[in-house]
């Protein structure tokens, strides 16, 4: 599947122009990435990709 592939370019775009643009420190996306990496790991994994998958497929399907 690409949407992750592309959803991880997209994030990682987001804190590189974060990081250039608006002061972001690089201790603040490491405790970014420990978070995702520690919350991939809880119960509450599955429903946050499900959230994810729910935003894309809203955000990816045709205008009525």
């Amino acid at each position: 599947m690409t949407i992750p592939v592309s959803l991880v370019l997209l994030l990682g775009t987001a804190v590189f122009l974060a990081w250039r643009c608006a002061g972001m420190r690089v201790w603040h996306a490491v405790i970014c990435m420990l978070f995702g990496f520690y919350l991939a790991q809880t119960t509450a994994a599955p429903e946050v990709r499900h959230l994810v998958s729910s935003l894309i497929n809203v955000l990816t399907s045709p205008q009525r």
